[in-house]
């Protein structure tokens, strides 16, 4: 895989270089809630423009539907990259149309412009490989070299990650080296004890990763939603909570397996719960209470581990050398069940571990949570991706990147 530096070293000023970038940053409206995907694509813009390039940013932004939509535009991201670069960035109003073409046209060396969102052409999503084609070959005539780092979409086979760098030289980025050399410590080159903590919503959503890690990591500690599907199949009554019975035979032969392979896979032993899930707008205080994990009224959500899982989850973490986390273990976004998922992220910070926090709502979490990002071994940009290239997956961005 060709490195950004190589690039450089063979001169880029007065090329117009296409960088694939993952400004898929959360909205209220207009406003950017979390940036730290703009910012984690930074250095690679900063050292192309630096070096007299034409710089051509594009990306996606949530899921429209192959159509230009206004709540989804990258126009507040092009502001914010502008803001943070220290220089006007130029907005084209279409990927590909006359707008791009202007404004791509119009840059001048050391200029930097951001395309509309990619998904407003059904081309860029579309499973038929001919019309993903024909619109990767429209991208192709914007630009004269490519460099991918949007690490966050590199396990899809859209356009502008997968069939673009066939039609142009490319190379990595500095995000998606880092984000790669990070992995490798995860899979190929781990130091022990290796802790993995996996939390989110849905047990099916990590179901693959966990099987993987069955084989590779030292000890399991499960939270969020996906942990009452594990409590259910151990028997435990768990209310009204999130459960996916049609996974509670797969969960049942993961815990024997970790049983049988050595592997501890530690559950929430005591949880919040209430009766109504929070107002996650207003934040109103919310009415709980603390129970036993096998103790959950039949009433009642889980929506929180409780403090004696806290306390148990920080020392599981305690002496590891590696640690990886990927999901939330509560609804963090209300005050109230915020204290599990904050537990965890200073668990981190307290460890001597490598600690890598996995994407996601995970990175949202520590950052809106008030943790110092660089109290971390590294805070991956892409959820999806990292859980993919744990499961062993080949991910069709850095398959197109190689040479």
């Amino acid at each position: 895989m060709k490195t950004i530096d190589e690039l450089l070293a063979e001169g880029v000023a007065g090329k117009r270089v296409f960088v694939r970038a993952d400004l898929n940053v959360p909205l209220d409206g207009t406003t950017i809630t979390d940036d730290g995907r703009i910012r984690a694509v930074l250095p690679t813009i900063k050292a192309l423009a630096g070096a007299g390039a034409r710089v051509v940013v594009a990306s996606h932004l949530g899921r429209p539907k192959g159509a230009p939509d206004p709540a989804f535009s990258l126009a507040p991201a092009a502001a914010r990259l502008g803001e943070l670069l220290g220089a006007d960035v130029a907005f084209a109003t279409d990927t590909v149309g006359e707008s791009a073409t202007a404004t791509v046209g119009g840059l001048a060396d050391g200029g930097v412009a951001v395309l509309e969102n990619l998904r407003f052409n059904a081309g860029e999503t579309s499973k038929d490989d001919a019309e993903r084609g024909a619109f990767a070959d429209r991208l192709a005539a914007l630009a004269d070299v490519y460099v991918g780092d949007g690490f966050g979409a590199v396990h899809r086979k859209h356009a502008s990650v997968f069939d673009l760098p066939a039609r142009l030289p490319h190379a990595a980025g500095y995000l998606i080296a880092t984000e790669v050399g990070v992995l490798k410590k995860l899979t190929s080159e781990v130091q022990r004890p290796y802790v993995v903590v996996l939390g989110g919503a849905k047990v099916s959503d990590k179901l693959a990763v966990i099987g993987e890690l069955l084989g590779k990591a030292d000890r399991l500690l499960i939270g969020g939603g996906m942990a009452y599907t594990f409590l259910y199949a151990k028997g435990y009554e768990v209310g009204i909570s999130l459960l996916q019975k049609d996974q509670v035979e797969v969960v049942k032969e993961y815990m024997k397996r970790a049983e049988d392979s050595g592997v501890e896979l530690v559950l929430p032993v005591d949880v919040l719960v209430s009766t109504e899930f929070p107002d996650l707008k207003t934040k109103a205080p919310a009415d709980f209470e603390v129970v036993d994990a096998d103790k959950i009224p039949s009433t009642k959500e889980g929506l929180d581990i409780g403090p004696r899982t806290r306390e148990l989850y920080a020392s599981k973490i305690a002496d590891a050398e590696t640690v990886f986390w990927n999901g939330p273990l509560g609804v963090f976004e209300h005050p109230d069940y915020a204290g599990g998922t904050a537990a965890v992220a200073q668990a981190l910070v307290d460890s001597s571990a490598y600690t890598v926090v996995g994407g996601g709502d995970s990175a949202a979490a520590v950052r809106i949570l008030g943790f110092d990002e660089n109290a971390f071994g590294h805070i991956s940009t892409g959820g999806g991706a990292s859980l993919e290239y744990l499961e062993g997956k080949t991910l069709p961005g850095l398959a197109a990147l190689e040479d």
